[in-house]
């Protein structure tokens, strides 16, 4: 049945407008015989006393056709002089209500007037309650069809919503349901609060349920999605409640955050599929505003690698803590680009300038120290792509050490206030290339510091794991599988991994950098490791899938082993040493590790360029084994370069 209403209301869209209008003329019509008998009927005695043996041909003996014939020949008209037959879609809001009102007082003196005082045989109260009857009846078609093909213009939706339940019953709860209210997509059962004193109350017409219900709701009703309206819950008791939805494999969506909420501004648009680092089992302290202003404020900043993830956000965070300069380093045209036109928009009063740079060339690194008077620097640029550097392993090793010993020596030389290096988990006991090229650096920053005799410059390493959603991140890779289908690609069932946001990342580099004096290194505090393939789980749980395996081979999305790659590692870890002292802040403390006095590191620094200027791997990989006693290869050489030669000399 659905489906042949579905076929009809395209087939009306489908026509010419001058066939719209004649549909429109002939139910207005239709619409002047359907009130002017329900009026007769109102007046029968029979109706009024309710007679259930009503004799219908009584009904149709005192009917006066010509009061039908009157008022299509009045109604027709005025409604054509009124503009209701220009288009049905025209008038929106207030603006139908009071054309259809001006038009039906017109018409109801006139028929009135002509059907009373004129025409014989139609009684008063006829001239009454039918112009009465037909304005309600035109107004509600009108509206009707407002609704149906200018809301609703997709009938799949209209037809199919979605049936959704909202978990919170306080204000964003209350914003959100007045939201879904006017949705064509979506159809809301009901609310769930843990407040026991709102069971069965009702809001807005929609009855608030307990979340012990939730298992017969779902089973009863139909539900697919249930929408979080809690922005101000902590992250462990949200947690709870995602991993008791996780058990109904329903769709979770969340709202923005809470300062959108305050300001009403909640629309359907701003419902977001829940992210990620909704999952993580940390709470996220509030930044210190002191040690964000420090380093920042009223100085210049300079950014190198801002066009990427970790950079680019460190940029937006810069950016409202009202630097005097921003300066953005970056090798990359397209990615400078983003940034920069990104950046210009939202802070059009600050001086942002773009650079195309090398960090490697520390002479031009200099220039632009010395010519921009620049205050402090985060060194962001880094190749981290744990195969990719793997597989070009001299451009990875060069860009990541040696672009890191320009930036520090640049820093000495040109008395930089403040330098901070963004590194790496991988840094600590690497078993990749970019792992142990991060490591060198941490001790060319360390060495050059150790090894001036007089410190101008303040250097901070900042050590942390993960970003969730920054570029080569495998959470996007996951959500992009999951939305094909599958099947979801995990390297090892034992993968650990810490995650972080980068929001929260990058705030965190800024205050552990106001901390920095003499070369520390600050290790963030990144909570618990997950274990990746109960992330996948819950990835595919959550977007209303299940999973497929032996144990349920109807499932909807596989996940595949395909094995380490190349440098991977099962676990990571974020100390070399032992004993990490604390800081100012709860998340951030400082690790004790040794360094390399900068004389003997730089002897074996030249011979290093050497090796990687000749492309020799092999010696490369041992030199970087040499240096870093904890630096152990698990994998052979993959870089593409250095086996295709070996493979032409064969």
């Amino acid at each position: 049945m659905i489906n042949y209403i579905k076929k009809f209301l395209n087939n009306i869209l489908s026509l010419h407008r001058y066939s719209k209008r004649l549909i429109a003329i002939l139910t207005d019509a239709s619409l002047c015989l359907l009130s002017t008998w329900i009026a007769f009927i109102i007046r029968s005695e029979y109706w009024l006393a309710l007679n259930p043996e009503i004799d219908v041909l009584i009904l149709y003996e005192n009917f006066n056709f010509d009061s039908v014939l009157i008022s299509i020949i009045i109604a027709i008209p005025i409604y054509w002089l009124f503009g209701l037959y220009r288009t049905i879609f025209r008038y929106t809001g207030f603006s139908i209500f009071f054309t259809i009102l001006m038009s039906s007082c017109i018409y109801g003196i006139l028929y009135y007037s002509i059907g009373v005082y004129v025409v014989e045989g139609i009684p008063r109260p006829i001239g009454f309650f039918q112009p009465l009857l037909l304005f309600f009846a035109i107004l509600s078609s009108r509206l009707g069809i407002k609704y149906i093909f200018s809301r609703n213009y997709d009938f799949k939706k209209f037809f199919d919503k979605k049936k959704v339940l909202i978990y919170g019953a306080g204000d964003a709860g209350r914003q959100l349901l007045t939201a879904l209210e006017n949705s064509s997509e979506f159809k809301v059962i009901g609310l769930l609060d843990d407040d026991s004193q709102l069971h069965r109350q009702i809001l807005l017409g929609q009855t608030i349920y307990s979340p012990s219900n939730l298992e017969r709701l779902v089973k009863t009703k139909n539900i697919s999605i249930v929408f979080l309206a809690l922005p101000t819950i902590d992250r462990v008791k949200r947690n709870q409640i995602i991993e008791n939805l996780n058990k109904y494999k329903l769709i979770v969506k969340t709202l923005p955050s809470i300062s959108e909420i305050v300001d009403g501004r909640i629309t359907i648009s701003d419902i977001k599929d829940l992210n990620i680092d909704d999952l993580l089992d940390r709470e996220q302290v509030e930044p210190d505003n002191k040690l964000l202003n420090k380093n920042i404020n009223s100085k210049t900043v300079l950014v190198t690698g801002a066009g990427g993830s970790i950079g680019s956000e460190l940029c937006r965070q810069i950016a409202k803590l009202r630097p005097n300069k921003l300066i953005l380093l970056e090798l990359n045209e397209f990615a400078l680009y983003k940034i920069f036109e990104e950046l210009a928009f939202l802070n059009k009063s600050l001086k942002i300038i773009p650079l195309l740079v090398n960090i490697q060339d520390q002479i031009k690194i200099e220039t632009i120290f010395e010519t921009f008077k620049v205050s402090t620097v985060y060194h962001a640029a880094a190749y981290k792509h744990v195969s990719l550097v793997e597989e070009n392993i001299c451009e990875g090793v060069k860009n990541n050490v040696f672009g890191t010993l320009a930036i520090a020596k640049a820093s000495m030389n040109k008395k930089v206030s403040n330098l901070v290096f963004i590194s790496s988990d991988k840094a600590v006991r690497p078993t990749n290339i970019m792992g142990a090229s991060k490591r060198l650096s941490e001790l060319c920053m360390q060495g050059v510091c150790n090894d001036a005799k007089d410190i101008n410059t303040n250097f901070s390493i900042v050590r942390f794991g993960n970003v969730l959603e920054s570029s080569g991140s495998v959470i996007p890779k996951f959500k992009k599988q999951i939305k094909e289908g599958g099947p979801v690609t995990l390297t090892h069932k034992d993968v650990t991994r810490y995650f972080m946001t980068i929001t929260e990342a990058a705030q965190l580099v800024i205050q552990a950098g106001s901390m920095g004096k003499h070369s520390e290194v600050f290790v963030l505090d990144m909570g618990k490791s997950i274990k990746i393939i109960d992330l996948i789980k819950k990835m595919i749980n959550l977007s209303g899938f299940t999973i497929r395996d032996d144990k349920n081979p109807t499932g909807d999305i596989k996940i595949k082993i395909v094995g380490l790659r190349p440098g991977e590692k099962l676990y990571e870890e974020l100390l070399i040493g032992d004993d990490p002292q604390k800081t100012d802040h709860i998340k951030i403390k400082k690790a004790n590790d040794s360094f390399i006095p900068f004389a003997q590191l730089e002897l074996e620094l030249n011979n290093l360029k050497s090796l990687l200027d000749e492309n020799s791997i092999n010696e490369v990989k041992k030199l970087l084994e040499k240096l870093l006693k904890l630096y152990k290869s698990n994998s052979h050489i993959v870089d593409h370069l250095y086996v295709e030669k070996l493979l032409s000399n064969k």
